[in-house]
């Protein structure tokens, strides 16, 4: 028959059991009518009986009538509810857990501090309601991991003064996880383990009761948190779970054929309800009951058939001293602790703090029962039988081997930036704590150490002093090295005309330096775009990604000239193929010159409308006709296409066509001869003429 077991930690814990005795004695005085501020605790069962004995529940401070008497439900209220109930002159009877009263005064210092307040609990929770309503600005998260993700969504989150507390029903895996997290993200946090111990000691033992029954039946409201948790734990060892209010929701046909049926209830299940469940199994499965939780029967691990009986008896006997490094396996996994079989007289256990500084995973990650394990002895107790080991520090001791040799050959280590300060930051290379002073850090000098934090860097060591645990090691030197060996590629394989992803080093003004893979080149001014720039960083910014490709270098002089516009995207290229001599277009005026005006064609092609061209007329300055920003109709009469110079004329466009045939064949043959309707003049990227006015006179 199947044996039933119940968990000695089920059912009402202190502060509701503290909840609803003080509420009975409350109506047995029969004075002034009672109410509870929301139902006293979370079972219709419990609340439907105090509802009948007097105790009628008000939803909110303002509901409760004035002059009469409110019971503060364990869960507690807010700071407000008492002011409005003061208010009213309501006879306060205040049964709040005193451990949730605890939290309140910790989230009430933290706002009083300037701080922000950080509740891990259910939103709609009445004691995570009432512990924000002791603070200003709480954040609340359902776990550790909308925790986790909230912290990510900004840097500046990570930095915040932040004070967080726990539900007093929460799992002691969101408390662990939660707490890695925050040694791993946050600079500037305190946490409290405000996790009732009796809601600890009810989860474990509900772990340990599932793992070795075949069925688990969990009593308790579906709206109370600390029930609903015992579910999901008793869920990761239990296949067969059932979650109940009460025996009328009991699937006995479930439990039929099961060798051992486990039970425990949440916080405000009380003991009359676990004891119908139970004697509703009784009746209906034939059950031999175990009123007690079994105790734990940990399989010893397997000895080591090779050794002889007398072998066996001396390693058992066999002293154990502080330093020593031994070997065992692993009896036993806890979140706390791991348990090693030594195979000696004393039991052998490994805190998971001496064990790993890897907080992103849990310890059944990285260690199996009956594994082998290595460790060194950090402390014999005799007396009770215990060795505590560290496999860090055993581990330690070797990687100083690994940094003395990395020293001396050059080697490039790896790890990971845990602290910075002034003077540089630590790297934690294979648990050993290596400083990088502030210039071997690879960074700039306006740069905050603190940007480095968290990130893994390759790095060299540079000084070891083992006598006083001081490792010294360089970022920038295993930088160089690596920029040494790419400039040296780069060298090796550059040719004109090639394409590079460069990233934009620094701005001039004459130009642009692109690092092109551990090599800078430049880009001048006049190589950015085809369209006139007032300066490089209208183009371009300090630290953009931009595709170039190589003009000229000199490898003696180490020299690169590099080109960023599109030769694709030439404005002169698109002209010749739109434009031709005798064409009449309509340009704009950018520029007035004592001996003529320079018109924008289209968007990086100018040409010059000289004086004489102006108009059919004489006249002084070209501003006596035109203005700047002016459009006008000009005609193309001339087009030099080595030097990429245009002339224009207005006046043209006014006086018939007056030359023969052969004189338009000698303008051709001369193409641009130095008369004053012919002369071409350029325009420089930043919108200054160049060239020589007519009779020696320089546009300058």
């Amino acid at each position: 028959m199947p044996e039933l077991i119940v968990s000695k930690s089920a059912g009402f814990c202190f502060g509701v059991s503290r909840s609803v005795k003080m509420a009975e004695e409350a109506l047995k005085s029969g004075e002034r009518p009672c109410f509870s501020l929301g139902e006293l605790i979370h079972n219709d069962d419990v609340v439907a009986d105090l509802r009948r004995k007097g105790l009628t529940v008000a939803q909110t401070a303002g509901d409760v009538p004035e002059g009469s008497r409110v019971i503060i439900r364990s869960h507690g209220v807010g700071k407000k509810e008492y002011e409005v109930l003061s208010e009213k002159g309501v006879a306060v009877i205040d049964a709040t857990c005193p451990k949730v009263k605890h939290i309140h005064g910790i989230v009430a210092k933290a706002s009083e501090d300037g701080r922000i307040p950080v509740i891990i609990g259910a939103r709609e929770h009445p004691e995570v309601k009432a512990i924000c309503g002791w603070c200003i600005g709480a954040l609340v998260f359902s776990d550790s991991n909308e925790f986790e993700h909230w912290l990510k969504e900004n840097d500046n989150n990570c930095r915040m003064p932040l004070t967080v507390v726990f539900q007093t029903t929460q799992t002691q895996n969101n408390l662990e996880n939660t707490k890695k997290i925050i040694k791993k993200e946050c600079t500037n946090c305190d946490i409290f383990d405000t996790i009732c111990s009796a809601t600890s000691i009810r989860q474990s033992d509900a772990a340990k009761l599932s793992e070795k029954c075949d069925a688990m039946v969990i009593i308790g409201a579906r709206h109370s948190a600390n029930s609903v948790h015992l579910a999901e734990i008793c869920s990761e060892y239990c296949k067969n779970v059932q979650f109940i209010s009460s025996s009328d929701e009991l699937n006995i046909a479930a439990l039929e054929g099961t060798d051992t049926i486990g039970i425990t209830a949440g916080a405000s299940t009380p003991a009359w309800i676990i004891k119908e469940v139970k004697q509703t199994m009784t009746d209906e499965i034939k059950i031999e009951e175990n009123p007690a939780e079994e105790t734990e029967k940990e399989a010893a691990p397997a000895a080591e058939v090779e050794k002889t009986f007398d072998q066996m008896l001396e390693d058992s006997i066999k002293t154990i001293y502080n330093g020593d490094t031994v070997t065992g396996i692993v009896a036993a996994i806890t979140p706390t602790e791991i348990s090693v079989d030594l195979g000696t007289k004393h039991s052998g256990y490994i805190p998971v703090s001496e064990f790993t500084d890897d907080t992103d995973v849990t310890i059944d990650k990285l260690i199996k029962i009956g594994d082998k394990v290595e460790a060194c002895v950090v402390r014999v107790n005799d007396v009770e039988g215990t060795v505590m080991l560290s496999k860090k520090r055993l581990d330690a001791v070797k990687s100083w081997t690994v940094i003395e040799e990395a020293s001396e050959n050059g080697a490039i280590l790896e790890g990971v930036v845990t602290e910075d300060n002034k003077g540089g930051v630590v790297v934690t290379v294979k648990g050993i704590r290596v400083f990088v002073p502030a210039s071997q850090t690879g960074i700039g000098k306006d740069v905050e150490m603190s940007t480095l934090l968290r990130q893994k860097v390759r790095l060299k060591i540079t000084e070891v002093n083992r006598g006083r645990r001081r490792v010294v090691g360089s970022i920038r030197a295993v930088q160089k090295d690596e920029r040494r060996e790419r400039s040296d590629k780069v060298w090796s394989e550059i040719e004109v005309g090639k394409h590079y992803k460069g990233t934009v080093k620094s701005l001039t003004g004459y130009g642009v330096f692109v690092d092109i893979g551990g090599i800078d080149g430049m880009v001048h001014v006049s190589e950015l775009s085809w369209s006139r720039i007032k300066q490089p960083s209208d183009v371009v910014k300090v630290g953009e990604e931009i595709d170039v490709y190589v003009i000229s270098f000199d490898k003696e002089n180490h020299k690169i000239s590099l080109g960023y516009k599109d030769p694709e995207g030439n404005p002169w290229s698109k002209f010749m193929s739109i434009y031709k001599v005798g064409d009449v277009i309509n340009v704009k005026i950018v520029k007035l010159m004592p001996f003529g005006a320079f018109a924008e064609v289209m968007p990086g092609v100018d040409g010059l409308i000289h004086i004489s061209q102006i108009a059919n007329r004489r006249i002084g300055k070209p501003e006596e006709v035109l203005s700047v920003g002016e459009a006008v109709d000009v005609k193309i009469t001339a087009i030099d296409t080595d030097k990429q110079k245009i002339s224009l004329s207005i006046r043209a466009l006014t006086e018939p066509e007056k030359k023969s045939e052969a004189e338009k064949a000698d303008v051709g043959a001369a193409k641009m001869v130095p008369e004053e309707n012919a002369v071409v003049y350029e325009v420089s990227t930043t919108g200054e003429a160049k060239g020589t006015a007519p009779d020696g006179e320089s546009e300058e």
